[in-house]
């Protein structure tokens, strides 16, 4: 009978909220061991569209990570960022080989003796990050973010001093499946929406 309750608690609040029961049951990363507050709490709903959403901002506690302040910029994978156009062979390619993101966890350029490649950013007002590339001028405490336009950049970004809390550590190293396997991770599908729709 208890089991029986808790299915119908579960299945109105799915109803209710738009959130996925599993993700109430298991609510983190299966690839970052962070600490949480309740899903269900209010704090971690914002109104977007008329829709409540769950934002990564107040959903988790970052003060718990190590964090950096650094100059971000956004850039782009075309010729105003890169020097290069669709037509070239390397368009869209990263330094480490993966090709550029906008997601839940985005592909962004860093000093790679400061940030490695296959590092994990943070970033408020961003979404997690993960070095994939560098840049010209990119030295130092200094980031550059993806963008699919200019437009975007502008838009959603500029230039920005910033706080960001590192994740976890790069190795060097960043595949198209690890990239793919972080913006699939079932946990996490609820942030991923509000990123998704920012591309829209």
């Amino acid at each position: 009978m208890t089991l029986l309750f808790l299915a119908a608690l579960l299945a109105t609040f799915e109803s209710v909220s738009g959130v996925d029961a599993k993700t109430v049951l298991h609510p983190f990363p299966s690839a970052l061991s962070m600490d949480h507050q309740p899903i269900w709490g209010m704090k971690e709903l914002a109104k977007n569209g008329g829709r409540s959403v769950l934002r990564l901002e107040d959903h988790f506690d970052w003060s718990k990570y190590p964090s950096v302040e650094v100059i971000a910029t956004g850039y782009t994978a075309g010729i105003e960022s890169t020097g290069k156009t669709p037509d070239h062979p390397e368009y869209g390619i990263t330094y480490s080989g993966v090709r550029v993101k906008r997601d839940l966890y985005s592909t962004i350029a860093a000093d790679l003796s400061i940030f490695p490649i296959g590092t994990i950013l943070f970033i408020p007002g961003y979404g997690f990050g993960v070095v994939a590339d560098k840049g010209g001028a990119i030295k130092g405490h200094r980031l550059d973010l993806y963008y699919e336009t200019v437009e975007d950049v502008y838009k959603y970004w500029g230039k920005r001093k910033v706080q960001v809390y590192i994740i976890q550590k790069g190795d060097g190293t960043l595949s198209e499946e690890e990239l793919t396997r972080l913006n699939e991770d079932e946990t996490m599908q609820v942030f991923r929406q509000q990123y998704l729709e920012s591309k829209s």
